[in-house]
């Protein structure tokens, strides 16, 4: 069964941390292209970073640049986004989907374009 199951959310101060996983199970992350999306109430799903297995190459929104890595451990097929420094925007829902594997210098921004999506694990960052 192709599956991506995403953990590790909760409630934070601002300026925090918090380490989201994303295990896939049925299907190697060789060959895909992992996203990271943030959704908030009434809006879109919003890329916050991607990653792409072998060469690792790796892309950040802008708001999240210096702040958020993503990382992959390809034994355990799954991948990681350390958040630091956290701040009430980056509040949302965050979920892992996947897309073939690119190479592009940026990520895909269209969700429509990944499939297998987790459940979403839930992200706040509040006083």
């Amino acid at each position: 069964q192709l599956q991506l199951v995403e953990s590790g959310g909760g409630l934070v101060q601002p300026g925090g941390s918090l380490r989201l996983s994303c295990a896939a199970s049925g299907f190697t992350l060789d060959y895909y292209t992992i996203g990271w999306f943030r959704q908030v109430p009434g809006k879109e799903r919003y890329i916050v970073s991607c990653i792409s297995s072998g060469g690792g190459a790796t892309n950040y929104a802008d708001s999240v640049k210096g702040r958020f890595t993503v990382s992959g451990d390809n034994a355990k097929n799954t991948v990681y986004l350390q958040m630091n420094s956290l701040k009430p925007e980056d509040t949302g829902v965050y979920y892992c989907a996947r897309v073939p594997k690119t190479y592009a210098s940026s990520c895909i921004k269209n969700p429509g374009l990944y499939d297998n999506w987790g459940q979403g694990t839930q992200v706040t960052v509040s006083s």
